[in-house]
């Protein structure tokens, strides 16, 4: 049976950052930001050629074990077989290892593209299998699914197929981010959590998380008691002692603050009136930004866009 046909035109492909947990909500919430990946990907007669500018720059890979190109293979092959060659053009603006979802973000381009330059791809690979596919290479769905679908998202596993809500966030809430200037992998700050957790500290964030979804999509005000965590933060301390001390001190003066994913990123989300104001409170060794909610996530950009 002949393998399937490619467009001769690149795509492109920009991916958001994203944020998951959001406190209470550990491996099911999601929120999208206004920081994109961008990527370019062209059919070409043979080999592989990788280039990237910005973020990981100097230190990604330039071959079949770079994430983007693995996610790519993963999709063509489900899509029915290889191109000859390709050209993949990366230009990263999502800070690496800082918990805003850049590994997702690979992956969702990954898929996306390998979807946009196959013909008849959209058709052979919908959105839940997407969802599935990116699910299935990240290990977990709250940030693929934010990335994939943009918004607010709550993930979960069902029967072994990832599945996901979206909803529309508040647009008033201005996400503040904080990121330190050294890395934490995320299998550190995971290797951290207890097996067990007491039922009260379960139950209590069964309630936030539960709060947090009404906080986000209609009342903002609820924010900071919606935002409290009692299953990951503090276990992750000792990987990073500056990232909990800053939650523990905006919090301290109302500000709703959480480490963003696995961290080492903080993430405050306040309202328009004050992200200017929050966003100087961090003080030295911390890159300050306010950034947009995305609404839209991954898609397909014209190349001159």
């Amino acid at each position: 049976m002949a393998g399937p046909a490619f467009r001769a035109a690149a795509v492109r492909v920009r991916t958001p950052a994203t944020s998951a947990n959001l406190g209470p909500g550990f491996d099911a919430l999601g929120l999208s930001l206004g920081l994109y990946d961008d990527v370019v990907v062209r059919v070409a007669e043979s080999g592989l050629h990788v280039d990237i500018a910005g973020e990981g720059a100097d230190s990604l890979p330039r071959d079949e074990s770079h994430l983007l190109v693995r996610s790519l293979r993963t999709t063509f092959d489900l899509l029915g077989g290889q191109p000859r060659g390709l050209e993949v053009v990366c230009a990263n603006r999502i800070p690496h290892g800082r918990g805003l979802g850049s590994s997702a973000a690979a992956i969702c381009a990954g898929i996306v593209a390998a979807r946009a330059v196959t013909i008849g791809g959209a058709e052979r690979l919908g959105e839940t299998a997407m969802l599935d596919l990116a699910t299935e290479i990240e290990g977990h769905p709250d940030n693929v699914a934010a990335c994939l679908l943009g918004g607010f998202t709550l993930a979960w596993m069902d029967a072994g197929v990832a599945r996901a809500v979206r909803m529309d966030p508040v647009g008033s809430i201005v996400p503040v981010v904080f990121v330190p200037g050294r890395p934490v992998a995320t299998e550190t700050a995971r290797g951290l959590l207890p097996r067990q957790v007491p039922h009260v500290d379960a139950a209590a964030n069964a309630g936030r998380a539960a709060l947090l979804v009404e906080a986000l999509t209609r009342r903002p005000e609820l924010l900071l008691p919606a935002t409290e965590d009692r299953l990951h933060q503090e276990y992750r301390a000792p990987a990073m002692p500056e990232s909990v001390a800053l939650v523990n001190r905006l919090r301290a003066d109302g500000v709703p603050a959480v480490i963003s994913g696995a961290g080492p990123t903080v993430l405050a989300l306040v309202e328009d009136s004050a992200a200017d104001k929050v966003a100087r409170l961090a003080g030295e060794g911390w890159a300050a930004n306010r950034l947009a909610l995305d609404a839209g996530g991954a898609s397909v950009l014209p190349l001159a866009a």
